[in-house]
């Protein structure tokens, strides 16, 4: 399956009122799992489902996180009712959610960094955006161990996280979308052609990701096709 979710326009306010909400959790989160995290899964369920918003708010907000920490048993138990939600909001949550952490993560680099990418040629912006993805990677779940080879026209990314191995195979979908999306997102906004596709079988979360080469460097904002 690919992921091909595009981002359009989001307003500023909306961001920054979004994230200092989230701002309450930087020190109710354990087990290494980030805000981007929980922030993003929660936009994507506000999006596509909104009516199970409250549902998810039981672990996805301050007042829902049990013991003042989030662990990695109250977010598995997110991703596992994501997973049986019905088609398609079952993959779409997912999808946008990650667009969005790609998004928040690409408007948090520095101007230099990016100022920097349009005038990188195809192989070094590639291999740069592969590198931003790696860091949403680690502002996600830390520490994840982020392995990426690439070839001529392709990369296969491999990401092992503490959550991946504390989740059963099923569970573990929403969050191999979650990347592969993530991943599709960070290449756009670089300005480089390419998609991931997540191997939902695959014993690692293990992401096949096709390049096309570079494109103009005109990155958007928020929004699903």
């Amino acid at each position: 399956m690919q992921y091909a979710l595009r981002a359009t326009s989001v307003e500023a306010g909306h961001v920054r009122g979004l994230l200092a909400f989230y701002s309450e959790l930087t020190d109710m989160v354990d087990a290494g799992i980030g805000r981007l995290l929980i922030a993003s899964l929660h936009q994507g369920i506000a999006d596509v489902s909104p009516t199970r918003l409250e549902f998810y708010e039981n672990w996805l907000s301050p007042g829902g996180i049990r013991d003042g920490r989030m662990g990695l048993a109250p977010l598995g138990a997110v991703l596992s009712f994501l997973n049986r939600e019905e088609p398609p909001a079952n993959r779409d949550i997912p999808y946008r959610a990650g667009a969005c952490a790609a998004e928040w993560a690409f408007g948090a680099a520095s101007g230099f960094r990016k100022a920097l990418l349009p005038r990188m040629p195809a192989p070094l912006r590639t291999r740069a955006a592969l590198g931003m993805a790696r860091d949403l990677v680690n502002e996600t779940i830390s520490p994840s161990k982020v392995k990426a080879r690439l070839g001529s026209g392709s990369a296969i990314v491999e990401i092992r996280s503490p959550l991946f191995d504390y989740l059963r195979d099923s569970s573990s979908v929403p969050m191999r979308r979650f990347y592969a999306s993530a991943y599709s997102e960070v290449l756009r906004l670089c300005g480089i052609d390419g998609v991931a596709e997540a191997d939902e079988d695959a014993p690692a979360c293990r992401l096949a990701i096709t390049l096309n080469g570079a494109r103009p460097h005109a990155p958007a904002l928020l929004d699903v096709r």
